[in-house]
């Protein structure tokens, strides 16, 4: 149950949100003023004055932590940064935008704690997404299904609870492409999910587009698996296979019929198609090994430019 002594970590990622800041402080501080919590924004490096409303709301609520990154990092990254920051029992990942509602927390976490789950899951009826997104959405769940072993009930929800024991198991990821859904997958098992409502932006334009959500795909496909290379494989084998079977028919009419192939055509579609085969198996190849020599680098995840507030905690 939660109690006076129970402390709640909320971390939010901000990027162009400068319209949404001071609601979300407002809405966060009246649904939870009767618990011990922390609100850590995280601007990651916004082009419009969202840094500034947040530093208003550092000085008109001791309970906001700032945290200012030298560069635009990610949404994941962001998240990392402030999970290196949270201090609470329990630790909240939420949007900036309100879509995500702060009087939804006390249900995570009561069904967090019910059935002494590690991560408890906002699911959302019905989203007030574009078709493509939900489309994306569900896409990357399946594939969640396939590479992380995700059970297929549970959504994989950018709105979650999670313990501070599993957070700081998932700080000790220092690659410098995390994906924290994947991350947390690979540490435990043990979650639930809670129905809640989806709703609308309080300001602006949602920041993820088709590349930005392409890019989120591509973190979960090469990061945590081997299994755009197997696919990769798998296709190369059955090219290799359809050109070996073609080759032996040819072979056999020429034998039996004394007929050869006349013409391009044959000869080009067979071109292009095991030529497009090795460059999209090249393309998978290239993908880990570019990923593999960033973190040889040792990129770092982000670069922390100042945190206002933490010392009143």
């Amino acid at each position: 149950m939660l109690t006076d002594k129970t402390i709640i970590s909320i971390v939010v990622p901000v990027y162009k949100s400068q319209e949404c800041v001071e609601a979300l402080v407002n809405s966060v501080d009246e649904c939870l003023n009767d618990i011990d919590y922390e609100l850590i924004l995280v601007n990651d490096c916004s082009p419009d004055n969202s840094w500034q409303e947040i530093k208003k709301t550092v000085q008109s609520n001791e309970k906001v932590i700032a945290i200012n990154l030298r560069k635009n990092s990610g949404q994941d990254n962001a998240i990392m940064a402030g999970f290196s920051t949270a201090n609470g029992d329990y630790v909240v990942v939420m949007d900036d935008d309100l879509q995500h509602d702060p009087a939804d927390i006390r249900k995570l976490v009561q069904e967090l704690e019910k059935g002494d789950f590690d991560v408890c899951f906002a699911k959302f009826p019905k989203k007030n997404h574009k078709l493509w997104k939900n489309l994306g959405s569900w896409f990357n769940g399946k594939m969640a299904e396939i590479i992380l072993n995700k059970p297929r009930e549970i959504y994989l929800s950018p709105f979650k609870v999670i313990r501070k024991e599993v957070v700081d198991e998932i700080v000790k990821y220092k690659g410098p492409y995390p994906y924290v859904d994947g991350i947390l997958f690979s540490i435990t098992q043990n979650m639930s999910q809670v129905d809640a409502e989806h709703h609308d932006r309080f300001m602006g334009q949602s920041n993820y587009t088709l590349l930005r959500s392409i890019a989120v795909w591509l973190k979960l496909m090469t990061s945590f698996s081997v299994f755009p290379l197997r696919i990769a494989t798998l296709i190369g084998s059955m090219a290799s296979i359809l050109g070996f079977l073609l080759a032996l028919f040819y072979l056999v009419r020429y034998f039996i019929e004394g007929t050869t192939v006349e013409g391009w055509t044959s000869l080009m579609v067979i071109i292009l198609v095991l030529s497009g085969t090795i460059l999209v198996a090249l393309g998978a190849i290239g993908e880990y090994v570019g990923r593999s020599y960033v973190q040889l680098n040792c990129r770092p995840q982000y670069s922390i430019k100042e945190i206002l507030n933490i010392e009143n905690r």
